[in-house]
């Protein structure tokens, strides 16, 4: 990962592959259950494997196909991630982001990151789409940062400032499309937001007192993803433009306290213990997939308009 020739292969691999009217300026990563984006693309479409390509590594996480697909989409030539690679699956932070450094050797300008989260904000509720303005990143405050090691000048500068990370300019668009589609206002009921994503490396889901943590550092949505990827965007001086489908919301329960329940038994009474509630895999693909079309449509507004 230290050597720009790494990068150059693997877009030199995927050039060959694809037709000079398929060479992308946009790029596309599709979050958890997101991947039917792909649906979108219009006319012809190339697809390579991850596996085909020089430096990229597999996903092993359900909901991640593990391809590139080449295509229009809005009538603009836009390569599309189906599945992405996360820090959890014992991938470097380098290779995360091999993906978005290769796109940027294509001539790739506009990142457009997808991912599924859970919902921090009291206000938020399932199928609600937020628009990422910032983000908390506890790994990389502690060390599990993308730009650590060797700084490769052709993807920027040593020290980026990513206080700007999301486009402002593009986050405008989003909200325009989102206001001027009366499908998903009026008919899906569609609500979009804007906040922060707070990442966390996962797999497994947060902790109550961990969410309370992150509810009370202004976070509104958490997820295990995107993060690393868009900080290498801005580093390489693309635009980025971020979207959290939040598919489910944080319950915030207090664990039942042993001490209680013993006392109150010893005096003949009784408590109630608080339920456990538990995330699953399999209800965050669920409620993606609820959701799905509508983030369709509303990518495929947005990528017409920039």
């Amino acid at each position: 990962m230290d050597s720009i020739e790494t990068y150059n292969q693997a877009a030199e691999y995927i050039k060959s592959q694809i037709s000079a009217e398929e060479i992308p300026k946009i790029a596309i990563i599709c979050g958890t259950g997101l991947g039917g984006l792909v649906d979108t693309i219009e006319g012809e479409k190339t697809i390579i494997k991850y596996e085909q390509i020089p430096g990229f590594s597999t996903s092993t996480v359900m909901g991640h196909a593990g391809q590139l697909v080449f295509g229009k989409l809005s009538g603009k030539s836009v390569v599309l991630m189906q599945g992405r690679f996360h820090f959890y699956e014992g991938h470097s932070p380098q290779h995360c982001v091999f993906p978005v450094r290769v796109f940027k050797v294509l001539g790739v300008d506009t990142l457009i990151a997808t991912n599924a989260a859970g919902g921090l904000n009291r206000g938020y509720n399932v199928g609600d789409i937020m628009l990422l303005n910032d983000h908390l990143s506890l790994p990389n405050l502690v060390g599990v940062n993308p730009l650590v090691g060797r700084n490769l000048d052709e993807f920027g500068v040593r020290f980026p400032a990513v206080n700007d990370v999301y486009s402002l300019e593009l986050r405008k668009i989003a909200v325009r499309a989102w206001l001027n589609n009366p499908y998903l206002v009026e008919e899906r009921k569609l609500v979009l937001r804007e906040g922060v994503y707070a990442w966390i490396v996962g797999p497994c889901f947060e902790t109550d007192a961990e969410c309370r943590m992150l509810l009370n550092m202004e976070c509104d949505v958490v997820g295990m993803s995107t993060v690393p990827e868009t900080i290498v965007a801005k580093q390489c001086g693309m635009r980025v433009l971020a979207f959290s489908l939040v598919t489910d919301v944080v319950k915030f329960n207090y664990p039942t306290k042993a001490l209680d329940v013993v006392r109150a038994e010893m005096e003949g009474k009784s408590i109630e213990e608080n339920q456990v509630s538990e995330t699953t895999h399999e209800e965050v693909l669920a409620n993606a997939a609820k959701r799905a079309l509508d983030l369709q449509v509303l990518v495929k507004d947005i990528v017409r308009d920039i």
